[in-house]
């Protein structure tokens, strides 16, 4: 008996994986709102900025600024793990 598994291509998978942590980081922001202040509050939205730039490319008649920067906290990283499972089942 011959099983073909179906690749998903790694697009999708890039795309689901940053769908899931920007809906994380979307509900950890819904959250900062409505939590009260205390433990709870700092231990699930605490977050580490990665950050990439700001490169300059200076031309002589304009200049162009470069730049990224991504935040996690744990609840973002929640909605990564959500999704790689919700990726995991759709074969």
């Amino acid at each position: 008996m011959d099983k073909t598994k179906r690749k998903i291509p790694l697009i999708l998978v890039i795309g689901v994986l940053l769908l899931g942590a920007m809906l994380g980081s979307l509900l950890g922001e819904l959250l900062k709102m409505a939590l009260p202040d205390g433990v709870v509050k700092e231990v699930f939205l605490r977050s580490i900025d990665v950050m990439l730039g700001p490169a300059v490319i200076d031309l002589l008649m304009f200049s162009v600024t470069l730049g990224l920067t991504l935040k996690f906290n744990f609840i973002g990283i929640i909605g990564i793990a959500v999704a790689y499972y919700i990726l995991r089942f759709w074969r």
